[in-house]
């Protein structure tokens, strides 16, 4: 295609892929040694995205496809101008962290939807990584599929081989016999050492190789008629816990318990998730942090079943604003550090084709001596229509259920969300939402919403954010930055990449640009606070260092009292600059530092701020992480206090190989003196089949209060 800067359209006929019917036994070990790989037709003609957009690829990538009445299988041959040199991996866990990695990609599209993508990854080490893409926007990053891959490093690169199981894929059959079915898919491929990204077929730099509407057609394949495709996981579990109180009291007790999920794929387009007796206490736990600001804490959800398909509900991939927010389910409170609460069963049904998606969950929630017995249910319409643009509305239910003899009356609460997309071409993104929640205990009614627009023509982004949420919408099964508030967040940047000269050795692109942050209280559109974030220094290097410079001129003027970190900030009137620095080294090295620091007043007072990660990988079986994180304020709040606080963190990952792992963290904060430990050894046995040991402890300094557990569990997939 040539080299060029700007974006491009996509092909009016899409370039085709064959796939190869073998009849011999392929067996996955990562050689590609059988003899059916040598009669498939080599795809070559990769396209640079990354460093310089339809520059020439130092590093080749030939792919392969072959399939059977079984499986699909992806080989790939990743030349590396390092040889094994030139491999950077960070470690061996599941889901590994994309650009800090060597990376092969494959993204699927099996019912032609254009806008939504399954992609199965692995590094030369053979970690896997798998996802759903939403319109190139949502990624549900905790998708599990029953895939498998094995790999070779070599002198000159590494050696992919891919099996993935037809009955891992949900997709349809050609209604017509004389037109064969044919998938999307595009292939890619980043080179770490020097972040050449490629990909095949062409897609623009602005993008990414998620963005379907440049897929290549894959054909040749002999489907078998769509499976049953059910999944049972059942599970067992044995738990001791110790905890002790204020006055030393010493509670110990040791449970068991089992349950488990199951997943049936009705239709190539429907699926129905159930669980019972859920358990999650394998779930990465919380890190701890120190709110600096006056809005609340986002801790995403971390627990497998409410992960998977989490894309197709409204507010899905905003932070802010969240009718649904599945934290609010099996914890006593979503948007703080909870105390997990028993799930007896609950149920999901997605059911999604090229023209809508259907979706609907409901929970069971266990009652407490604190609260009652809780029912959560939500129901999901999306409407595609035109080349990439939706239309949805969502309503969520939560009815907590009557029970005088315990104190708990019936309270129930109800949000009702029309949201959408709308792409007029594949520079141009626009995204709203409007949600309206009720509460019975009061009637009382309110509303909130979003609205975003953004334009990415490859060298330039623009782009406004307004999120208002007024004082009364409470979605009792969602997330709120804060209430009567609304923050517009208009900006945008300039994407310099220099070609030539000694700077365009050193410089991937340089990033100046500005954003203006405008917070007014949404009862009467006063002006809460204006703060511009001005960033002349915003570099990415070749290897993918980051260094930049943010100066955020800031003025204030609330008519309300809030806390941060304790400490009463009283209504009034401030004015401050804010200095932000950070270097940020290239993450795929065997050492690399993470730093920031920010200086200047903040509110009435005055705010210095330093972090740094230390990372130590020698080799991809070992990796360590220190962290510290110190705030020094100084005539701060009310009473124009001076303190500090100090976050500590460690952690080490050891790894046998991607089925083997024991990974561990430590926590300390002096503003709560909390510590935390946490243990967590994983066995994959068998594919998504795990034997689990964890191990938590959390202790405060200077008090008797403690609380500990430890626990087995096994789980086991069984794929019919």
């Amino acid at each position: 295609m040539g080299q060029t800067t700007r974006n491009f359209d996509p092909p009016l006929i899409a370039q085709e892929l064959v796939a190869t019917k073998t009849h011999e036994k392929i067996v996955v070990d990562g050689i590609l040694q059988e003899a059916s790989w040598k009669l498939t037709t080599p795809i070559t003609n990769f396209f640079a995205m990354e460093p310089r957009q339809g520059e020439e690829i130092q590093n080749p990538t030939t792919v392969r496809i072959l399939f059977d009445d079984e499986n699909l299988y992806i080989g790939a041959f990743c030349q590396d101008s390092l040889g094994k040199k030139g491999i950077r991996v960070q470690d061996l866990k599941r889901d590994f962290v994309y650009g800090e990695n060597d990376a092969f990609l494959v993204q699927l599209d099996p019912q032609n939807l254009k806008r939504f993508a399954i992609s199965f990854q692995t590094t030369p080490y053979g970690n896997q990584r798998d996802l759903q893409v939403f319109d190139d926007s949502f990624k549900d990053t905790d998708w599990d599929a029953l895939w498998k891959v094995r790999t070779t490093i070599l002198d000159s690169g590494y050696m992919v081989e891919m099996s993935i199981p037809f009955k891992s894929i949900r997709y349809t059959l050609s209604e017509d016999s004389n037109e064969p079915t044919s998938w999307g898919i595009t292939l890619a491929r980043l080179a770490r050492k020097t972040y050449e990204q490629s990909v095949f077929p062409a897609v623009p730099q602005a993008f990414s190789p998620y963005r379907m509407t440049y897929a290549a057609q894959l054909k040749g394949l002999e489907l078998p008629k769509p499976a049953v495709n059910f999944r049972l996981q059942p599970y067992g579990i044995i738990q001791s816990s110790r905890s002790r109180n204020l006055i030393g009291e010493e509670t110990n007790q040791t449970n068991w318990k089992t349950g488990g999920e199951a997943k049936w794929a009705i239709t190539p387009s429907s699926v129905l998730d159930l669980t019972f007796n859920t358990d999650f206490a394998q779930a990465d736990v919380d890190r701890a942090v120190n709110n600096l600001t006056r809005f609340n804490v986002f801790f995403p959800e971390r627990r497998q079943f409410f992960l998977e398909n989490s894309g197709v509900y409204a507010g899905a991939d905003n932070s802010d604003i969240k009718p649904f927010f599945s934290r609010s389910i099996g914890l006593s409170n979503s948007q703080f550090n909870s105390i997990p609460i028993p799930i007896d069963a609950g149920m999901r049904w997605t059911d999604r084709n090229k023209n809508r998606t259907l979706s609907g969950l409901y929970v069971h929630q266990q009652g407490t001596e604190f609260q009652a017995p809780t029912n959560f249910s939500v129901f999901r319409y999306l409407a595609n229509y035109g080349k990439q643009n939706n239309v949805g509305v969502m309503l969520t239910q939560k009815n907590n259920e009557n029970l005088p003899e315990k104190g708990f009356e019936s309270q129930s609460n109800t949000t009702l969300t029309l949201d959408g997309l709308i792409r007029p071409n594949d520079s141009w993104t626009i995204k709203y939402l409007a949600s309206t929640s009720r509460q019975n205990t009061n009637d009382s009614i309110g509303f909130a919403g979003s609205l975003y627009v953004g334009w990415f023509p490859n060298n330039w982004y623009a782009g406004w954010v307004t999120q208002a949420v007024s004082e009364r919408y409470i979605p009792g099964m969602g997330f709120v930055f804060a209430n009567n508030t609304i923050n517009h967040n208009p900006g945008g940047y300039y994407i310099w990449r220099p070609k030539k000269g000694w700077l365009s050795k050193w410089v991937r692109s340089w990033d100046s640009g500005l954003f203006l942050n405008w917070f007014q209280t949404s009862s009467t559109l006063a002006t809460q606070e204006i703060s511009f974030d001005i960033f002349p220094i915003y570099i990415r290097t070749r290897s993918n260092a980051l260094i930049s410079y943010t100066f955020s001129p800031t003025r204030q003027n609330f008519d309300f009292s809030f806390p941060i970190l304790g400490q009463a900030i009283t209504s009034g009137q401030y004015t401050y600059n804010r200095h932000q620095f950070r270097y940020q080294m290239d993450q795929s090295r065997k050492f690399s530092l993470d730093t920031r620091g920010s200086v200047g007043g903040y509110y009435n007072g005055q705010l210095n701020s330093f972090s740094v990660v230390t990372r130590i990988a020698p080799m991809p079986q070992i990796a360590a992480e220190l962290g510290f994180e110190h705030n020094s304020f100084a005539n701060f709040g009310n009473k124009k206090v001076h303190f500090t606080t100090d976050l500590f963190t460690a952690g080490i990952r050891l790894a046998a190989n991607p089925r083997l792992q024991l990974s561990s963290f430590y926590q300390y904060n002096t503003f709560d003196k909390n510590g935390r430990i946490n243990i967590r050894g994983s066995w994959e046995f068998a594919p998504l089949s795990f034997v689990y040991l964890v191990f938590n402890d959390s202790s405060i300094q200077d008090s008797p209060v403690q609380n500990q557990s430890t626990l087995t569990k096994l789980s086991y997939l069984k794929q019919f």
